[in-house]
């Protein structure tokens, strides 16, 4: 999880942050809507992604640096689930899953909102056996 900086002097580099996040997102070939809505964005605030995109720093708000922690988790713990096969682990957000009552994780993160990452890295967590 990201959060504010643990020690006086030590920062979260927001714009690398940014950048892993809209790499990432391009893996997951999420669409903005769902980008939007997995960083809990309203869907009118496209141009958030187009100023990640260019480098801006990611928002210094709890939200969203909390939620940008979460996603980088869910990749983390997909990488390491799915070491020989990066295709999978880049197309298991959008499968559909029996866990999920046969919704796609990206599916339960836009239904639940930050609950729903919460549940999808949980799940992920479980299977990785932490």
């Amino acid at each position: 999880m990201l959060t504010a900086p643990a020690q006086p002097g030590e920062a979260i580099d927001r714009k690398a942050i940014a950048s892993m996040l809209m790499k990432l997102f391009d893996h997951w070939q999420l669409s903005t809507e769902e980008q939007l809505d997995a960083l809990g964005f309203a869907i009118s605030n496209r141009a958030v992604l187009a100023r990640y995109r260019r480098g801006e720093a990611i928002s210094g708000s709890r939200d969203t640096l909390e939620r940008a922690g979460h996603l980088l988790g869910i990749h983390k713990n997909l990488r390491l689930l799915f070491p020989h096969d990066r295709d999978l682990a880049y197309r298991w957000i959008k499968t559909r899953n029996l866990a999920f009552e046969n919704r796609s994780p990206i599916e339960v993160i836009r239904e639940f909102g930050f609950a729903g990452l919460l549940m999808v890295l949980a799940y992920l967590d479980r299977a990785r056996g932490q």
